[in-house]
């Protein structure tokens, strides 16, 4: 062979190498799909997963606006919002779904407090981030994250403010919210604590109106017609006392009873203008929204975050109202 030739094939040798050099040779760590790690960092979309219980459900629904209004500032973040309509093996296959396409992290608001334990077990094992949002429940420490707000203050703060109001006597009818759900375990929970304190208060009514309105106003119905004497009906959100009340308006007793709610909606906060629901606790959809989603492209990305976001609750009459019109 030539000295030509041999230098030729020595130049095109030595290009290759360089080449393959400035390339990085391998590819960069984290990003493959799914990952997690430093997705984004190299200029790559990053892919959220959202799995939300009930897109008819009037407070998720400011918490979802909230995800949105934050991800409009996020120009690298594409989020797939999914509803489950409240049923939990329709949620296990979304979630299912997220991780067969390698979403780059994913939230959840759980269904129950018992499903939420085994997607998150799923999430984890398929080395994807996964926070949880609004919903606590045992276990949520094996999530990335947890973001939300405790929902045994919210019930606390409502029962002393009804205490408060009615002096430390009377009948008390507790409307409880989906059963099993944090919120409504907690905020009953922190409802009873407050009544132990108070001899003269106690629960003649308790039922369930899964933190809807209109069966929060046949539950009401249904309590009227039951003849006992209430003096609060204490629900565990603004959905159900808001019900409550139009029953007892229908049945011309509503000025004889005190209502309390809590999350802070715009309708509740409505109906308090009016001098109809006495107490509400706010409770931060837009805030528990993007920090759940901040929470989520930052764990996408490698990123550290803290093991609990909290969301404080905030207890709110006539008298602070006005600051909490809009907010949602």
């Amino acid at each position: 062979m030539k000295k030509s030739s041999i230098w030729l094939l020595l130049s095109l040798m030595m290009a290759a190498i360089f080449s393959g050099c400035s390339n990085g040779g391998t590819p960069a760590e984290g990003a493959k799909s799914g990952s997690g790690g430093d997705a984004g960092a190299k200029g790559k979309k990053i892919v959220i997963g959202a799995a939300l219980p009930d897109f008819s459900d009037k407070w998720l629904s400011y918490l979802q606006d909230g995800m949105k209004d934050y991800q409009k500032t996020q120009p690298d973040v594409d989020v797939t919002y999914v509803d489950a309509q409240n049923d939990a093996n329709k949620r296990l296959a979304q979630v299912e779904n997220f991780i067969s396409q390698k979403v780059n992290a994913i939230m959840i608001v759980p269904v129950d407090t018992v499903s939420a334990v085994d997607m998150v077990d799923r999430a984890n094992e398929a080395k994807i981030p996964i926070i949880v949002v609004n919903r606590e429940y045992p276990g949520v420490e094996k999530a990335t994250s947890y973001v939300g707000s405790n929902s045994l203050i919210s019930g606390t703060l409502q029962m002393e403010e009804v205490a408060k109001i009615l002096g430390g006597k009377g009948n008390i009818a507790i409307m409880n919210g989906q059963m099993g759900h944090d919120a409504q375990i907690k905020r009953t929970e922190g409802n009873k604590k407050v009544l132990a304190k108070y001899p003269d208060m106690k629960i003649v009514l308790e039922g369930t109106a899964s933190f809807d309105r209109a069966k929060g106003m046949a539950l009401m119905e249904n309590w009227l017609s039951s003849g006992k004497k209430i003096d609060a009906v204490v629900a565990n959100n603004d959905e159900m006392a808001i019900g409550a009340i139009m029953a007892a308006e229908a049945a011309g007793k509503a000025k004889d009873i005190l209502f309390a709610g809590i999350d802070g909606s715009q309708d509740a906060l409505e109906f308090m203008k009016a001098d109809k629901l006495k107490v509400t606790v706010f409770q931060n959809a837009d805030g528990q929204g993007r920090g759940g989603l901040e929470t989520a492209i930052k764990a996408a990305r490698g990123e550290k975050v803290d093991k609990y976001v909290d969301i404080p609750y905030e207890l709110v009459t006539k008298e602070n109202m006005d600051k909490y019109v809009k907010k949602q």
